[in-house]
């Protein structure tokens, strides 16, 4: 079907660099970028796809079936995965959590000291630790810090993802985009790629700095106060109205029925959350459970089907808890807590009712947040999507089960973490041996091997068990960085780079060198605001590398204008992990990030752009 298509292509196409395989590439990538942004599939699942559309179409992508799945074999992608299980291998020593409670313990309830402590923890450690699972870690403490120094936490949950954003660009490891960028800058023959270790590490402390400076002044003042200062999770999803107790009365209908039978959940939105009999109350398993006459019964659902339900089913309306604490009262067993999905979970792409997730989890979801909008009704037939925080409530125990799921970031820190302490000096001393032999000059070691030997260092030390291992990979990122590894080969074999190098070059006639770095900074910050980090890297690299070789530039400067770029991206929720994970359990809004993150964006490309130029220059050495 494809031949005869490209076989009309007029001939003159050649002559203005139109080729075949070009418009073949480009298309690619245009599907790429709308499924990226629309996320009609889950990104690994559309890198996946891209990555098989250009290996089909090899005779004009020019990708080979061996540089297709090349991207499983690519060094960034084996570090990335190596760097994730060793973020995991320092949060199970609870090492971070430690760090955080001290900084939360100095901070008390000044909300300066607050933000202060926020940033001064994610910041720094985000260098040495991935910066997504330093995200997932800080999460619950930094909730914890706001509500028990009445302050909102939506004051403090942006400036977390924020500052690890900046503190990812102190070092080589500090964020996957890093690693993805030096690898491919190093197949494209880039002069000083890969990077080493502390390659950009004295733009990275500037760019720390005048971020935290802007977040602790004119940052602090945009923020809004989406969530209360005081912890009553009822008021502030707004579902008084979902939640009510009814008596069963001696006529009713389900009398005898089983929890799970006495409600037709094809024909009502309603869930029995609990049981109240002589006294005691029965959450847990109690599907199975027969109901009886005078039973009490906690629903959710909302007033015109709560209606309905009572006068077929023989109950009786008895109060409506108003807060938090009145809905707990006599209640010490259980508690309400948000659960924010992580990045490779299981739930991704699933619903409530698809991964029985009452009956898995001994917890019942009363409401939840998705992409700045709250569901509190038909919530068992709504996909879960990456960053949904889920209201739920539960058991002590269950929600500690939750915590140590990987599936899961849950918002408050439990009340006994289990965490291995006694391995903190084992880790600390493996994530400075992998820094430290990755970084000297004298015995030059690929970051690949030090990583690696880090893994086999934690296994051996007990720092992590093996089963541990798989676990702690966020497999969403490997296949993704697996499946755009190819496209940026597509981009630069097919000839697309060098055509859109040649179109942006063309800028250089009315822009001087520093202005052309600069609108590839600010078109990667936009690119990344809509689709991955990582993948707005691969399309951005091969085409900044063709504009400076064609302007006479340092490419060295382009790929790194790109890289910060993408690694700093504060427009939106959806371009960087780490801003996914504070969206829900920050209550935020989507044009949160656009008023908070905006001036930062361009505060930071001139910042960006003007360091580039000091450290590195414009210009070829």
């Amino acid at each position: 079907m494809l031949g005869p298509v490209l076989s009309v292509l007029p001939a003159q196409a050649g002559a203005t660099g139109l080729t075949p395989s070009i418009v073949v590439v480009l298309v690619v990538v245009l599907l790429a970028l709308v499924l990226f942004v629309t996320e009609a599939l889950p990104i690994d699942v559309t890198a996946i796809t891209i990555m098989v559309v250009l290996m089909v179409l090899g005779p004009w992508t020019e990708v080979s079936v061996a540089e297709g799945i090349s991207g499983f074999s690519n060094p960034a992608t084996v570090t990335v995965l190596a760097m994730l299980i060793l973020s995991s291998g320092v949060s199970k020593t609870g090492l971070v959590q430690s760090v955080g409670k001290r900084m939360a313990s100095f901070a008390g309830d000044n909300p300066m000291k607050q933000l202060g402590a926020t940033i001064g923890v994610a910041g720094p450690v985000s260098g040495f630790i991935n910066n997504t699972p330093v995200v997932a870690i800080l999460v619950p403490v930094i909730t914890d810090l706001a509500h028990e120094g009445k302050s909102s936490p939506s004051k403090l949950l942006m400036p977390l993802s924020f500052a690890s954003m900046f503190g990812g660009m102190l070092t080589l490891i500090g964020t996957s985009t890093n690693i993805l960028a030096s690898s491919v800058a190093a197949d494209l023959g880039v002069a000083g790629a890969p990077f080493s270790m502390f390659e950009f590490t004295s733009l990275g402390v500037v760019v720390l700095v005048v971020g935290s400076i802007y977040l602790m002044t004119v940052g602090y003042r945009l923020l809004p106060e989406r969530v209360p200062a005081r912890d009553d999770y009822l008021e502030e999803y707004e579902i008084q109205d979902y939640v009510t107790e009814v008596v069963v009365r001696e006529d009713s209908p389900i009398v005898g029925e089983t929890v799970a039978r006495a409600i037709d959940d094809a024909v009502f939105d309603a869930d029995i959350l609990q049981i109240t009999r002589d006294h005691e109350t029965f959450f847990e398993g109690i599907d199975s459970k027969r109901i009886r006459a005078g039973d009490v019964l906690m629903l959710r659902t909302d007033r015109e089907t709560l209606a309905t339900i009572a006068e077929l089913d023989g109950l009786d309306l008895t109060g409506l808890p108003r807060t938090e604490a009145e809905m707990e009262e006599g209640r010490d067993e259980q508690s309400l807590v948000e659960v924010v999905i992580q990045s490779g979970s299981a739930l991704v792409g699933e619903t409530l009712t698809s991964t029985s997730f009452r009956q898995r989890y001994d917890a019942n979801v009363l409401a939840f947040r998705s992409r700045g909008e709250t569901v509190r009704s038909r919530l068992d037939d709504v996909e879960l999507r990456i960053g949904d925080t889920l209201l739920v409530q539960a058991p002590a125990d269950s929600i500690d089960r939750l915590a140590q799921n990987p599936d899961f970031i849950v918002a408050r820190e439990p009340e006994e973490p289990s965490y291995r302490t006694g391995k903190i000096p084992h880790a600390v001393a493996i994530i400075v041996g992998v820094v430290a032999l990755a970084s000297q000059p004298f015995l030059p070691v690929n970051i690949v091997v030090t990583a690696l030997g880090g893994v086999v260092a934690m296994v051996l030390t007990g720092v992590l068990r093996p089963s541990e291992l798989y676990e702690s990979v966020d497999w969403d990122v490997i296949f993704l960085l697996a499946g755009v590894i190819p496209l940026g080969i597509a981009i630069e074999q097919s000839g697309a780079a060098a055509l859109i190098g040649r179109l942006v070059a063309s800028t250089g006639e009315v822009l001087p060198l520093i202005g052309v770095l600069w609108v590839f900074y600010i078109v990667t910050g936009l690119v990344t605001s809509v689709i991955s980090n990582n993948a707005s890297v691969v399309l951005m690299i091969p085409v900044a590398v063709e504009t400076a070789s064609r302007l006479g530039a340092n490419a060295f400067a382009f790929v790194l204008a790109v890289t910060f770029a993408a690694s700093t991206a504060f427009l939106s929720p959806v371009g960087y992990q780490t801003n996914l994970f504070v969206y829900g359990p920050g209550g935020y809004k989507f044009s949160d990030y656009v008023r908070v993150g905006a001036p930062l964006q361009v505060l930071l490309s001139v910042v960006t752009v003007l360091g580039i130029v000091f450290f590195w220059g414009v210009r070829p050495a």
